[in-house]
């Protein structure tokens, strides 16, 4: 074991060699007393707090460097000092953690703690947990090894595909990674286990398949699913958003619908087209319900309508079309009547850090233009395939 001084800055720790095998070495920051970084003969390198509390040395785990910075961990060592000089001992939870806990009771504070609070996606995290991982739920969750893992991924591919498979693996890091934040001093058995290749999606109607497409639309009986798949169609707005749409959304006079809340958090202004319009003010006109498309279920509004789909596609002659399908088709067709990929992220609604200066420079006029050339389009293949048949 090797024990060091200095000014501790990101060039100066990510120098640090690591330490000989079976050996830490600890590094002490000059500038903040008991602040600690352990290297581990692996690399790994871990901030710390060393202090007396209640006349016993502690070690109060901060976090991995560079994980966490320098900066944080100085913070985070002076918040824990604050807490052991009001009589607070730091380690008292993260002992609960580390030998009491097992993965059910990890899942449950995952669940509270961090998915319901951060993630709007947080009711698939415990649908899909559950499904998949209740077996663990009675261990601790340090006897569940890297090994395991790496079958259940390998199985859950093979019987559930491997999208399915993939996402279970993010969140079984993602719940061990908060264990690791909430003071657990194990290693994440998810750890370096890659994820399966996943083929991206390229389905949406051709142009041979929209007569066929609107014809079974307009047989469709169910006029709530009909008129709820020709709006998906022609705003390719995401299939949640579309089922909850409310009338207070729609702006008739400025031919909008606004979202105040989209998957990637942030609000969203999409265009109607006048096709989308008449179906609106259609429906507006027999409408009692804040929703546009009620239903039965406990949220008010229209369930996922999977029957109707499934009927529109036999009576179409259609084979592997899904709904979400819909929302690509509005973009391959704007893509071939000439909008460039800013226009088109712009209309769905799409966010990345590339495109997200050119998105704020956007306003709704070029949508417009742009989805209103796509619409028409998809209706001038139907109405053209139809005179000739």
């Amino acid at each position: 074991m090797a024990s060091h001084r200095l000014n501790f800055t990101k060039a100066a720790l990510s120098k640090a060699p690591a330490a000989n095998k079976g050996r830490k070495d600890y590094y002490y920051d000059e500038r903040e007393q008991g602040l600690v970084l352990a290297v581990s003969s692996g690399g790994a390198k871990t901030f710390y707090l060393y202090k007396r509390i209640q006349g016993r040395p502690e070690r109060v785990l901060l976090g991995r460097f560079p994980d966490i910075s320098i900066e944080n961990a100085r913070k985070a060592a002076q918040k824990a000092k604050g807490e052991i000089a009001s009589g607070k001992n730091p380690q008292e939870d993260k002992r609960a953690i580390r030998d009491e806990m097992t993965f059910g009771a990890l899942f449950t504070e995952y669940m509270e703690k961090y998915s319901k609070v951060h993630k709007r996606s947080w009711k698939y995290d415990q649908r899909e947990v559950t499904k998949f991982l209740s077996h663990w739920f009675t261990r601790k969750i340090s006897t569940i090894t890297k090994s395991e893992v790496e079958r259940l991924h390998a199985k859950t591919g093979k019987e559930n595909g491997l999208y399915q498979a993939n996402r279970l693996l993010e969140r079984v890091r993602s719940i061990f990674n908060k264990a690791i934040d909430w003071g657990w001093d194990g290693a994440n058995p998810a750890t370096g286990i890659k994820k399966f290749k996943e083929q991206s999606r390229d389905r949406f109607l051709q142009p041979d398949e929209l007569p066929r497409f609107f014809e079974a639309l307009a047989r469709e009986p169910n006029e709530a699913a009909r008129d709820f798949f020709l709006i998906s169609l022609l705003t390719g707005a995401r299939k949640s958003n579309t089922l909850a749409m409310r009338w207070s959304e729609i702006n008739f006079d400025a031919a909008t619908w606004r979202i105040e809340l989209t998957k990637n958090g942030e609000p969203q202004t999409i265009h109607l087209p006048q096709q989308a319009l008449d179906i609106l003010k259609e429906r507006k006109l027999r409408s009692d319900s804040p929703w546009v498309f009620p239903g039965r279920g406990a949220k008010g509004y229209l369930a996922d309508p999977k029957k109707a789909w499934l009927r529109i596609l036999a009576e179409a002659g259609i084979d592997n079309l899904r709904i979400h399908d819909l929302r690509r088709t509005l973009g391959s067709y704007q893509a071939a009547t000439g909008a460039n990929g800013y226009i088109i992220g712009k209309s769905l609604g799409h966010r990345s850090q590339q495109s997200t200066a050119i998105y704020a420079r956007l306003n709704l006029d070029p949508v417009r233009d742009s989805v209103n050339k796509a619409t028409d389009a998809m209706f001038s293949h139907a109405r053209s395939q139809a005179k000739e048949a």
